[in-house]
């Protein structure tokens, strides 16, 4: 079996995609980050973790990331800074981790010879879309600090394509929600509250648009990606191709988890200039290279995230706002 090594295995899509290539028969190291309290995020209660080599170290650290790399033949690079709110609060946290990082993996990779370097992107790097569908040609438009420091990692990588033969390739997912997401992004920040018995659920902007891909079609979509014999060197979209307003998603959201009343926060909102109103994701490309295609349907993704966030509603706090 393929060594395969994930980091941010412990996260959200990281913990999915693990699962999902231990589930293909791959075999799996997984770099969590380093803790006092040997934590291993998700994974320390997946049902898959005794058949995880499960490490724990610093995407920052280059020795830390040559070390997990050792023995493996690929590499899905998950690790990173996601929440775009606290990106205006400490810049520089995102350049170590989400540039400096990739540096790192991208460096042990090409020192180890590795077989296949898989990249996560993010839909964020294409600011708001200056034309629907969004392709992977569109512009790239930094309007947060977050989506910067993912557009230079971008680069990066595909500078290390092209000047020394890295088998690089960057996936670029939309909007992923579901199971085990944090209470930062807008699917799970409302369901807690109103699950919580909130009477008034405080959320920022309702009227941009988003395509939400749910997580488990997510890391399928890395794994076609990944067994594509092409998209070497190349950005490769992972989303539905479906565009839903947030006013129209807390409606759906408040039909199946329960009634509440919208209160708009200011410190939920982002600046003008740094909004993304609008994504909607091509996925020709995806779809034209690989057999991927969308197996959850939104309404059904949003009740499985209930279900789950209801199970484990003592892991969040309803009442702090997650930057």
């Amino acid at each position: 079996m393929e060594k395969i090594l994930v980091t941010g295995a412990g996260g959200f899509i990281g913990s999915h995609l693990t699962e999902e290539l231990v589930k293909t028969g791959y075999n799996v190291k997984a770099l969590v980050r380093y803790n006092s309290g040997n934590r291993w995020g998700w994974l320390d209660t997946s049902e898959f973790k005794d058949d995880i080599e499960i490490i724990t170290g610093d995407i920052r650290d280059y020795d830390s990331v040559r070390k997990a790399m050792e023995g493996c033949e690929s590499v899905f690079h998950l690790a990173a800074l996601i929440g775009i709110p606290y990106s205006y609060l400490s810049p520089l946290a995102y350049i170590k981790t989400n540039i400096e990082g990739t540096y790192n993996v991208l460096e042990a990779a090409k020192y180890l010879k590795i077989n296949q370097v898989i990249i996560t992107s993010t839909s964020e790097t294409y600011g708001s879309a200056q034309y629907i569908p969004i392709d992977e040609n569109h512009p790239l438009v930094g309007q947060s600090p977050y989506s910067a420091t993912k557009i230079a990692a971008d680069s990066l990588a595909l500078s290390y394509f092209r000047s020394f033969d890295l088998p690089v390739k960057v996936v670029r997912p939309f909007n992923t929600y579901g199971p085990r997401q944090s209470a930062r992004a807008i699917i799970p920040s409302t369901i807690i509250q109103i699950l919580a018995g909130k009477k008034k659920i405080e959320l920022g902007n309702l009227t941009p648009t988003r395509d939400f891909t749910f997580v488990k079609d997510t890391a399928k979509g890395f794994i076609c990606i990944f067994n594509s014999d092409k998209l070497f060197g190349e950005v490769t979209n992972v989303g539905n191709s479906r565009e839903i307003s947030i006013s129209d998603l807390i409606k759906l959201i408040s039909e199946l988890a329960g009634e509440s009343e919208i209160v708009m926060k200011d410190e939920r909102i982002r600046s003008e200039k740094s909004e993304v109103s609008r994504l909607l994701c091509d996925n020709k490309k995806l779809t034209r290279y690989t057999d991927w295609k969308p197996e959850t349907k939104l309404r059904n993704g949003i009740i499985e995230t209930i279900e789950f966030l209801r199970n484990n509603l003592d892991l969040y706090k309803s009442d702090i706002y997650n930057v």
